[in-house]
C-alpha cells in the first residue's frame, strides 16, 4: 500500500516516520525548504520510545500531480490543524485518485462536513490519534511523551475496509499502538467529549489541571464543563460509555496534574489556536440541541477574544 503524509511535522513526521522505519510505502508531501532538509538530514525522531534517523521518500506540490499519476496513492494521511484545512487540502487534491482513501487524524469532528464536500464521504475514513510531538528547531521531530496511538475505523461500513485492514498490518509491524474500530464514531465522540473539557478548561484558566482543581471550586468546575461535553454527545447519538466518561473525569480532575490542552500552549505562545473546530463547535453543538452550557459558552467568548487580539502590538 502506498501511503502519502500531508507534512513531516510532530504528528505526520511521528507516524509516517516510525511506518517508514519499518519499510512501508510511504511518500511525505512537504514545502521545498522542508524536502531540503530531509535531503540533507533525513526525517529524525527523538522519542523516549527509541530514536531514529530515516531516509524517507518526499515529494513537493509541483511533482504530486505528476507523480500519483505515474503511481497512485492508496492512503492520504492528513494530520494538520484544523485552522489549515482548507490549504491542506488543496494540497493534498492532486493525489487523490478514484481509488485513494483520505484519513484525516485531526482533534473534532467538524473537519469532516468539509472533507467529505471535497472528495465525498465514500472516500473519507474516520481517524483519531493520541500523541503529543512537535517539530523541533533543527527539523526534528520530538514525541514529547511515551503515549503514541492511532485509532482509525470505516465511517459507512465497507467503505474503506481495505486501505484500513492494511494500514492495521503496517502499524503493528512499526510497533505502533493502533485500534482498527469498527465503531469509530463513538471514539471520535469519546475524545471530542475530553478534548473539549480540556482546552475548555485549561484555557479558559490558563492553568494546569492540577492547578484548577487546586483552586476553591476548580473541581466542581471540570466536572460541570464535562457534563455539558457528555449532553452533547448524548444528544448526539453516541453517549459516552460510563467507564470510558469515568476515566475521563478522573484525569480531569486528577490532583497535581500538570496536563494542559496543546491549545493552551498555542495560545501561551501567541499561535493560533483549533478554538472554532473545538470548544465553538462543541458550544454550537450544544446550542442546536437545545442543551444550556454557559461554561463551554464562556470559554468560547475567551478564545474568540484572544484570536481578534492576536498579532496585535503590545501596548507600552
Amino acid at each position: 500500500m502506498r501511503i502519502l503524509i500531508l507534512g513531516a511535522g510532530g504528528t505526520g513526521g511521528y507516524f509516517g516516520g516510525r511506518l517508514a522505519q519499518s519499510g512501508a510505502d510511504v511518500t511525505f508531501l512537504v514545502r521545498p525548504a522542508r524536502a531540503a532538509q530531509l535531503q540533507r538530514d533525513g526525517l529524525r525522531i527523538r522519542s523516549p520510545l527509541g530514536d531514529a534517523d530515516i531516509r524517507v521518500a518526499y515529494t513537493t506540490a509541483d511533482v504530486l500531480l505528476s507523480q500519483a499519476a505515474r503511481q497512485p496513492f492508496d492512503l492520504v494521511l492528513l494530520s494538520c490543524k484544523a485552522y489549515d484545512l482548507d490549504s491542506s487540502i488543496e494540497a493534498i487534491a492532486p493525489a487523490v485518485g478514484a481509488d485513494t482513501a483520505v484519513l484525516p487524524i485531526l482533534n473534532g469532528l467538524r473537519h469532516y462536513d468539509v472533507l467529505d464536500a471535497r472528495f465525498g464521504a465514500d472516500r473519507v475514513l474516520g481517524g483519531l490519534c493520541v500523541i503529543s510531538a512537535m517539530k523541533g528547531p533543527e527539523g526534528e521531530v520530538l514525541h514529547l511523551a511515551r503515549l503514541a496511538s492511532i485509532t482509525f475505523g470505516e465511517r459507512t461500513p465497507g467503505v474503506g475496509t481495505s486501505q484500513l485492514q492494511a494500514l492495521a498490518t503496517l502499524c503493528a509491524q512499526a510497533g505502533i499502538d493502533h485500534l482498527h474500530s469498527p465503531r469509530i464514531a463513538q471514539e471520535l465522540w469519546n475524545k471530542f467529549s475530553f478534548l473539549a473539557t480540556l482546552a475548555a478548561g485549561t484555557c479558559l484558566m490558563r492553568a494546569s489541571v492540577g492547578r484548577i482543581n487546586a483552586s476553591e471550586g476548580g473541581t466542581a468546575f471540570m466536572e460541570a464543563l464535562h457534563r455539558e461535553c457528555l449532553a452533547v454527545a448524548e444528544a448526539a447519538g453516541q453517549p459516552v460509555p460510563p467507564e470510558t466518561a469515568a476515566t475521563a473525569r478522573d484525569t480531569l480532575t486528577q490532583a497535581g496534574s500538570p496536563l494542559t490542552a496543546s491549545m493552551l500552549r498555542d495560545l501561551e505562545s501567541g499561535q493560533p489556536v483549533e478554538a472554532a473546530h473545538i470548544v465553538g463547535d462543541m458550544f454550537h453543538r450544544a446550542r442546536a440541541a437545545g442543551i444550556d452550557a454557559p461554561l463551554l459558552g464562556a470559554a468560547w467568548i475567551h478564545l474568540q477574544s484572544y484570536e481578534s487580539r492576536r498579532g496585535e502590538p503590545a501596548k507600552p
